[in-house]
């Protein structure tokens, strides 16, 4: 069935790629519920540094040439430093390399949490520009559902997956970022082999940082308590396949309950967002929607009045069905 399975948010498309070991509850502060959340959340996500999400050749004095890729550099290193200067945007990035008049740049790179140091040197291209052949991204934004809250330990989690560059799939690594209060104002409707999307506008409310971008998810600080529901945690024997509620918003920011079903169980101990199939069965929710769509994803799930996880993926040639994760997961991955 992973074959037939593409899990985005608005324009990101988040990938599972990379595993981190976090758990999000402090030690001997293991919370016993959680309130649910349901509620949309526009994001906005920095690298610590800028990603290099593309490298490329370019025409030289006739030649094709990549200075970027000959210093040894590659798609995904993140450049921490820059000539003496931390890297924070693309356009600085930019105006030293096209300043640099072909002299030598220092860089300072992070590759799978280890750092090196390479010497890169420009060349002109077509437009008479020092380029050094690569593109680069500082950030990135979408929408999303939060999870749940734990609100004594003040923490949130969310998405149920990682947040992934568009172009180049790998999870954005070093990263940090903030939540804002999102509105839902329309819906594109799902179809088979083309999903469709929540669409909304951020708003200036923030409701927390993050401090996490793991592949089970997002997590962060949430800066004021939030009083909502709470629900105890199920253990893995009380997850079970039949019906069960999507909490979820799909209109401007109020959440409601859907009627959903569990229709199997893949393995609630594997560390992996793909622990149970769900199907959405709730006329309202299919007529508004269509099935799943982008940015429903962290959608928790609730069954037996105990919160079991939380909505991750759709099969894209079946957008009425997709996967979720269970709720120990995200807690303890």
């Amino acid at each position: 069935m992973t074959k037939n399975v593409k899990y985005r948010i608005i324009s990101i498309a988040f990938v599972f790629i990379l595993c981190f070991s976090i758990n999000i509850i402090p030690a001997g502060a293991e919370a016993k519920e959680l309130a649910v959340g349901g509620e949309p959340f526009g994001l906005k996500l920095y690298c610590n540094g800028v990603m290099i999400t593309r490298l490329e050749d370019f025409n030289s004095d006739g030649e094709k040439v990549c200075p970027a890729k000959d210093c040894g550099l590659y798609q995904n290193d993140i450049i921490t430093v820059i000539n003496g200067e931390k890297a924070k945007s693309n356009e600085q990035v930019e105006g030293i390399i096209k300043s640099s008049k072909g002299k030598t740049i220092d860089i300072e790179i992070l590759r799978n949490n280890k750092h090196y140091n390479k010497k890169l040197k420009a060349y002109k291209n077509e437009n008479n520009e020092y380029y050094a052949g690569m593109w680069v991204r500082d950030s990135c934004a979408g929408i999303g559902t939060i999870s749940f809250y734990d609100t004594e330990n003040k923490v949130y989690g969310a998405l149920g997956h990682g947040i992934c560059d568009i172009d180049t799939g790998a999870i954005i690594q070093n990263s940090t970022g903030e939540i804002l209060k999102a509105d839902i104002n329309s819906v594109t409707k799902s179809e088979d082999n083309q999903i469709g999307s929540l669409n909304g506008i951020f708003t200036s409310t923030t409701l927390g940082t993050v401090f996490e971008n793991s592949p089970l998810g997002i997590y962060g600080n949430i800066k004021a308590p939030i009083n909502k529901k709470k629900y105890e945690i199920a253990s893995e024997s009380e997850v079970a396949t039949g019906k069960a509620k999507l909490i979820t918003t799909v209109e401007g920011s109020t959440p409601k309950e859907y009627d959903i079903e569990i229709t199997r169980i893949c393995s609630l101990n594997e560390n992996t967002n793909r622990n149970m199939t769900v199907k959405i069965t709730d006329k309202r929710l299919l007529d508004k929607t269509g099935g799943i769509v982008q940015g429903m994803s962290g959608s928790p799930i609730i069954q037996n009045n105990k919160i079991i996880g939380a909505l991750t993926h759709v099969f894209l040639e079946n957008c009425r069905e997709g996967y979720a994760i269970y709720i120990g997961n995200m807690l303890h991955n």
